[in-house]
């Protein structure tokens, strides 16, 4: 998906998507924090999809031709769930057409996101009462096309702000990697303690041990 405008190189387009439950409104603060970026600033820790900036747009594709963008800004991030919830109901993001439109004005990229499969079960059923990652799955498919990047809850969790400064790297694009107060904040208020609990003793555990012994 690269830009094909003759002499003047078209403003760079993010679209974030996952399943329900794998970060999109996590990724969509972090490149927020940005402030070159265009994106999803809540007013609150959580926000429903309809306080995306883009919301509007992936209910009607087509209207995206009418987005006007600020004069200062090079850089748009958009988040959807796949599947996200409109009046109630859960919905399948309009993919192409969406992509489609933000072709004819970006430079888009896609920005797969990644979390724990278990993790995701247990999230989906107590807030949504069904597991919804098989439907994530098959809509996802038509994304590989456009060989996306994939975005880990995990890896964030983990690596911090040297994995956000990789991505800025690969993605070539503006990434608030320094901002540690926020990062911090961000990894400890949306970590997995409470889908964890420790278990006394697995299988592979006297295995390990005589292993220590061993070397």
């Amino acid at each position: 998906m690269e830009s094909n405008t003759v002499g003047q190189e078209k403003p760079k387009f993010i679209i974030l998507t996952g399943p329900q439950g794998s970060g999109n409104h996590l990724w969509s603060k972090i490149f927020a924090m940005h402030p070159m970026i265009e994106g999803w600033r809540m007013q609150s820790y959580w926000e429903g999809h309809h306080h995306e900036p883009f919301a509007q747009y992936w209910d009607e594709p087509e209207k995206l031709k009418d987005y006007k963008p600020p004069e200062n800004k090079k850089h748009f991030v958009t988040s959807i769930s796949c599947p996200f919830f409109k009046d109630k109901k859960p919905h399948i993001p309009q993919y192409k057409k969406f992509i489609e439109e933000a072709e004819k004005m970006f430079d888009v990229k896609i920005c797969i996101l990644g979390r724990d499969p278990k993790i995701l079960q247990l999230q989906q059923t107590r807030i949504r009462k069904e597991h919804t990652t098989k439907y994530a799955m098959e809509a996802l498919e038509s994304l590989w096309q456009y060989k996306p990047y994939i975005l880990s809850m995990e890896n964030f969790y983990l690596y911090r702000g040297a994995y956000l400064k990789r991505i800025s790297e690969d993605l070539d694009f503006p990434v608030a990697y320094n901002h540690k107060i926020m990062i911090d904040d961000y990894a400890d208020k949306s970590s997995n303690n409470k889908y964890i609990s420790a278990v006394d003793e697995q299988q592979l555990d006297k295995q390990v041990y005589q292993a220590q012994e061993e070397s």
